[in-house]
């Protein structure tokens, strides 16, 4: 027998053309809530809430990236950024969600785009990153079919206006988390618990992706759109059975029914045996299937699955012992390689991106004003490590890679406790000082391989 002839291993390392990122999301840095005619959303809404958020903060002036944002895409060029990942605020250019415009609204993304184009920075447009106007919550929010309808006029109105200079589009910034966190344990806006709303929150999120594909398509010629997934590689807790089954239960619902619905045209079981027929019409799951171009992945944790007998039917378990950002999530570089070999091995026809990968360290500006977060740089190397062997391994057409976050924000839940930024944000002074962190993503993206920096 002639011994097959061993192929060389592909280079882990990133082409000229690879797009080396940073990604934030509008209520997490805009600041100027009330400002120059937009309209409340459920996050201002939410913020407002007594007892919602870590000591009462808000993201009312957050980071005021409104009123300094060309500092800030001064201090992208500088750190050589080749792609900026940002969200709309829908409510700031249709303060009802629906209907009348507010023209400051989209000239403010309008001034954004152009300074982005002339620094050289590709700009990444998510179209909705859960800051839904208040006016469609009191409708109902996604738990209301037309809310998806509202959203594809939304989509209409931005790329219209954008479409002639901002080819890359993202509908929705991880469906799954909206559901559950928003819907079902109630920790972000709008601050319900019904576990019964899950599927159709999840079910009219993934038709306004669908149903908002044909506005994107029309107005923006040669457009590349996509959807950024929050996903986490699913690992049985022991070697137990019942652990194994529940294990893809948990995958069903928290990856495969987004994946599954947008890129086989299908839910998996067991969400299409539990989702309401009255929910999903004819032509759904058509509209929901429409072409897409590139797939985002949110990376963050793997999660360990344990049996339960009561539904879902299974239930999170905790991590071993080993490494932990100041979330308190597990340190787990393996899992964003698993993600990218999947994707690539199950959707080989689409790029992938990595629209969100990072971590929160309690950093320290000394007092020359440095942030030395040699934590961060070790998460940051390892995580970019495993997806660019992930790629060499399967040619996956992986093209960018976005660190969450540009710099320090507000963070949801935990307020600005935790920072996640490759720029420290003095919320004090608004001052901004590129970390230790991002000087070394400055030389990654030279680079093009973690290991030679």
């Amino acid at each position: 027998m002639t011994q097959a002839t061993p192929q060389p291993q592909r280079e882990a390392r990133a082409g000229r053309d690879f797009l080396w990122g940073t990604a934030t999301a509008a209520y997490q840095i805009e600041g100027a809530y009330n400002a120059d005619g937009k309209g409340p959303s459920i996050w201002d809404t939410f913020t407002h809430t007594p007892g919602k958020i870590e000591r009462s903060e808000t993201g009312d002036v957050a980071c005021d990236h409104y009123h300094r944002w060309e500092q800030d895409l001064d201090l992208m060029a500088e750190m050589g950024l080749r792609a900026y990942r940002f969200s709309l605020a829908w409510a700031r250019i249709i303060p009802e969600g629906r209907g009348t415009l507010n023209g400051a609204g989209l000239d403010f993304y309008d001034k954004l785009v152009d300074g982005l184009l002339a620094r050289n920075i590709v700009p990444f447009i998510t179209l909705y990153h859960w800051d839904l106007p208040q006016a469609l919550q009191d409708k109902g929010g996604w738990q209301n079919r037309d809310t998806a309808l509202s959203f594809v006029d939304y989509a209409d109105v931005v790329t219209r206006k954008l479409g002639d200079r901002v080819r890359n589009w993202i509908t929705l910034n991880e469906p799954f988390i909206v559901a559950d966190h928003g819907y079902v344990t109630g920790v972000h806006a709008p601050g319900l618990s019904d576990l019964a709303l899950f599927l159709p929150v999840t079910h009219h999120l993934l038709l306004a992706h669908g149903l908002g594909l044909q506005p994107i398509r029309e107005n923006v010629p040669g457009s590349q759109v996509g959807i950024a997934f929050s996903l986490a590689e699913m690992q049985p807790a022991t070697d137990r059975s019942e652990d194994i089954e529940a294990t893809t239960i948990a995958d069903a619902y928290l990856n495969e029914a987004h994946l599954g619905a947008v890129l086989r045209g299908a839910y998996p079981e067991p969400i299409a045996g539990l989702m309401p027929e009255e929910i999903v019409q004819s032509g759904d799951l058509a509209a929901i299937n429409g072409k897409t171009d590139l797939i985002g992945i949110n990376y963050y944790m793997r999660l360990l699955v344990r049996a339960q007998t009561n539904a879902p039917g299974f239930t999170i378990a905790d991590w071993h012992p080993g490494p932990r950002t100041e979330m308190g999530w597990e340190v787990y570089p393996e899992g964003l390689g698993h993600w990218v070999r999947r994707i690539a091995q199950e959707f080989p026809d689409h790029d992938i991106y990595i629209t969100e990968n990072g971590t929160a360290y309690p950093d320290v500006l000394d007092d020359e004003h440095h942030v030395n977060d040699l934590q961060r740089i070790a998460y940051l190397r390892d995580h970019t490590r495993a997806a660019l062997e992930a790629m060499a391994a399967t040619n996956a057409r992986l093209k960018g890679y976005f660190v969450w976050s540009f710099m320090d924000n507000f963070e949801w839940a935990v307020g600005f406790r935790p920072r996640f930024g490759l720029v420290y944000t003095d919320y004090a002074t608004q001052t901004r000082y590129i970390k230790e962190s991002g000087r070394w993503y400055s030389r990654l993206i030279e680079a093009g391989a973690p290991d030679d920096v």
